[in-house]
């Protein structure tokens, strides 16, 4: 998922145009996006949506719901709602506590039972307050459910006053969340960037979350969705090389040899595995056999 596009769930008008888009996931949005009055509305206009012919294919897009904190009224109606059959992730922000996570855990588990999912719908905990960023690692290893971790930039240094554009404080926060991804076996996933006219500024830092192993990044307007999608694609380069440390691979493992050298570089397992995700990246993307 290299491209992850916001749609308001209040405007029911963008849903169609989301789905045609070229965006890996889509993230329909119950919380900031929509007014406190038409909280109910657009539950209720997602929640026919996703019920709907259209949303059941989604043409191969992963399909988000960020409903709104559990310490609201609305979290639990918005997730009885919206975990319905086609759903793959339910995105929560505001978690603070591994006691958060089993809260929304178990409001999940209800819902499929009750919409009759039968296929296990995750959790994205949003890492938005400096006292969720302190417990990354203890909320990403609170849940089976939980499949990954996303960066909340704006939300985590606006009310601090660090400069968004504070690269050595972006790659600290960018460095925390990726290890406390890697210690829950789950994914990170990169924050938004809000200045939507700022094309440079939105490619330089998918490109640093990238180099930081993030898996993709958050999308607020469908022009930044080629950007991201573009920022997270293996470069032909990485392909070519992985392909290459995949075949050595099978050949080493069926000559007994533990670590091999692939174009001058020593390869052992970390690599290969590394290389084997990068080659499963590309095949999905069409760009390899």
């Amino acid at each position: 998922m290299r491209s992850k596009l916001f749609v308001p769930g209040s405007r029911p008008e963008l849903f169609p145009k989301a789905l045609a888009s070229v965006a890996d996931g889509l993230s329909f949005d119950l919380e900031d996006s929509v007014t406190e009055p038409r909280k109910d509305e657009a539950r209720a206009t997602l929640r026919a949506f996703l019920l709907s012919d259209a949303a059941q294919v989604a043409h191969g897009k992963t399909v988000i719901v960020r409903v709104n904190a559990l310490d609201t009224p609305h979290f639990a109606a918005d997730v009885a709602a919206v975990t319905q059959p086609g759903v793959h992730l339910i995105n929560v922000p505001k978690v603070e506590t591994p006691e958060d996570v089993l809260q929304a855990a178990q409001a999940v588990e209800a819902a499929e039972r009750a919409n009759g999912a039968t296929v296990p719908v995750k959790l994205l905990l949003n890492i938005e307050s400096p006292r969720a960023f302190r417990a990354a690692a203890s909320l990403a290893c609170a849940h089976e459910r939980v499949a990954g971790l996303q960066l909340g930039l704006g939300d985590l240094f606006e009310p601090l006053g660090i400069d968004r554009r504070a690269i050595a404080a972006i790659d600290q926060a960018m460095f925390q969340i990726r290890m406390a991804a890697g210690e829950g076996g789950v994914f990170a996933y990169d924050s938004a960037f809000a200045n939507i006219a700022d094309v440079e500024g939105f490619r330089a830092e998918a490109a640093q979350a990238r180099r930081l192993g993030f898996l993709g990044k958050s999308c607020i307007h469908p022009s930044q969705v080629a950007l991201a999608n573009e920022a997270f694609r293996p470069t032909d380069d990485e392909i070519a090389h992985a392909v290459k440390v995949v075949a050595a691979a099978r050949e080493a493992d069926a000559e007994g040899r533990g670590a091999y050298v692939v174009d001058g570089k020593m390869i052992d397992g970390p690599f290969v595995r590394r290389a084997e995700r990068i080659v499963a990246t590309a095949r999905q993307l069409g760009l390899v056999a």
